[in-house]
């Protein structure tokens, strides 16, 4: 008898790791929707009408914008030839240069579509030519992250320029060049580590895919992204233990509990690292919603799926605890190291406004951080492109 048991529980661990949501198998497009990296060319045009109205809070959330570091049309770009980062970027070699000099394309790109300012175009193009005809290569321990986190932004900023400024970009081959043979190849692959790291790389494969129109890259980075999002926020339709990644062999309810930070109670939304810090569960969190929504852009709605239950169900546990509910005694041994960060814009608008789940907790949060500025990594300006934006 225990025999069987212990068979059913092993087949169940099984079916847990290699269970494929069977809603709405990931697939490119026919044709690429461009703009359609997060933001789209409707929730552009929305944004810059509400900006140009004083209407709030897209105004406060442009000037905090415009008031930026990274919208300073006398920025100088700082490109190298290889970006060494090792852990938490010690040593930083060109990691926050390179990070934050795409955060600042994509802020110029932005500020030249609501402004209509070509000095802003320009100078988000002089950002990118800087870094293509440089860049060769990352290395260090945090070479997958650093990847994913600068490739990220590129594309957003590539997209607005390519489709949107009339202007002149004679460098965009290049820039589509490194983006291809320099991004895309250390991302695409994905990672065995924590999972915000596949997250974020995931979320720059696909947005890389989209601006190379690589449907290939664009399928191949989709189905490692539902397979990870099941990984990474629980379920408690997922069964007694979490899913987990195949080619991590997370194949013991021991091994689990590990990679789960030492969390052995399991409920909806909680998040494989949210007992490692809220911060890096922030990152995760914040690049499922990217990606949701450039799959949503691009015809394939997400935000109807599991992944849009974990993301509804993410957002709404940690934003709790996040507001001030303490922790209990069976979560994380009743300590929380909170820094979500300004990333729940994204998905409270897709599932609260858009589809009209009741998100009270992740409300209350994303008015209290309105206007969302930047985290200096990837996430940056959610509240001007995305909050309350029906487009």
């Amino acid at each position: 008898m225990r025999r069987t048991v212990l068979l059913a529980a092993a087949v169940a661990l099984v079916a847990g790791a290699l269970a494929w949501p069977a809603d709405a198998a990931p697939s490119a497009p026919a044709a690429f929707v461009h703009p359609g990296v997060i933001v789209s060319k409707g929730q552009l045009d929305f944004t810059r009408s509400e900006v140009d109205a004083g209407a709030q809070p897209w105004k406060g959330a442009f000037d905090r914008m415009m008031a930026s570091e990274y919208a300073d049309l006398n920025r100088t770009p700082k490109p190298r030839a290889v970006v060494e980062c090792g852990s938490y970027s010690n040593p930083d070699h060109g990691c926050t240069d390179e990070r934050e000099d795409a955060i600042a394309a994509y802020t110029q790109a932005l500020a030249w579509y609501i402004t209509r300012d070509e000095r802003h175009a320009r100078k988000a193009i002089e950002l990118m030519d800087a870094w293509s005809a440089v860049i060769r290569d990352h290395t260090d321990s945090n070479e997958p992250l650093q990847t994913g986190w600068a490739g990220s932004s590129w594309p957003r900023a590539a997209e607005i320029i390519k489709y949107t400024y009339t202007g002149t970009w004679a460098n965009s081959g290049r820039f589509a060049t490194m983006l291809r043979t320099v991004y895309l190849p250390e991302i695409v692959n994905g990672s065995n580590s924590n999972g915000n790291w596949e997250l974020s790389m995931t979320e720059a494969a696909v947005g890389i895919s989209v601006f190379l129109e690589d449907k290939a890259s664009y399928d191949k980075a989709m189905a490692r992204f539902r397979t990870r999002t099941a990984a990474y926020v629980y379920l408690t339709s997922d069964g007694a233990l979490p899913k987990t990644v195949p080619s991590q062999n997370l194949n013991t309810r021991e091994k689990i509990v590990t990679y789960w930070q030492g969390q052995s109670t399991f409920v909806n939304g909680l998040s494989q690292e949210t007992c490692r810090d809220f911060t890096h569960t922030g990152y995760g969190l914040s690049a499922i919603s990217h990606v949701a929504e450039t799959s949503r852009i691009q015809g394939q709605d997400l935000y109807a799926t599991d992944v849009g239950e974990r993301l509804r169900h993410g957002l709404g546990f940690h934003a709790r605890y996040q507001l001030g509910a303490g922790a209990e005694g069976w979560l994380c041994g009743g300590s929380l190291k909170l820094g979500l960060g300004p990333v729940s814009e994204v998905g409270h608008n897709a599932l609260a406004n858009r589809i009209g789940h009741a998100m009270t907790n992740t409300a209350t949060l994303t008015q209290r951080n309105r206007p969302a500025g930047s985290n200096n990594l990837f996430v940056a300006w959610e509240t001007l492109t995305h909050g309350d934006n029906p487009a």
